[in-house]
């Protein structure tokens, strides 16, 4: 027992050198996995509008421009690190209008565009709101005096 013990606390000493990193990795590709969406919300955001509206969307238009303004801003600050806990919290409540009204009735399973996906999204961005951007980030240098 002793032997795991030693060995638990070392391999702590070590996993807490990467932390910033794996915010920081995590960050990233949560900001990647969001510019497609995004970016295929823009180019055609009145189609998205229309698809929102046969979802059953209230203000169909609005929620595809909020929609969109959301993921692209998300992906902006999630990439430089800034206003990470916000838009993570705002990115969930995407992730779970996403579930709820597209994604669950297919299932779990990523291939029949189940909630998988979208579901692993939103507990990434819950790690983020709770443990912030990290160090590798404007967030933690802007705020550096204050510490």
């Amino acid at each position: 027992m002793s032997f795991i013990k030693t060995l638990n606390k070392k391999l702590t000493r070590i996993g807490e050198k990467f932390q910033d990193l794996a915010l920081l990795l995590l960050r990233l590709i949560l900001a990647y996995g969001f510019f497609g969406p995004a970016m295929m919300k823009w180019k055609n955001i009145s189609a998205v509008g229309d698809w929102f509206a046969d979802l059953g969307y209230p203000f169909p238009h609005l929620n595809a421009y909020l929609a969109g303004i959301t993921e692209l801003l998300g992906v902006i600050l999630l990439v430089l690190g800034f206003g990470t806990r916000l838009i993570s919290l705002l990115l969930i409540f995407v992730m779970f209008v996403a579930i709820t009204t597209v994604h669950l009735r297919n299932g779990f399973q990523a291939g029949n565009n189940g909630f998988e996906i979208p579901l692993y999204y939103a507990i990434m961005l819950f790690t983020l709101f709770a443990f912030g951007p990290g160090k590798y980030s404007l967030e933690y240098f802007l705020c550096k005096k204050e510490r």
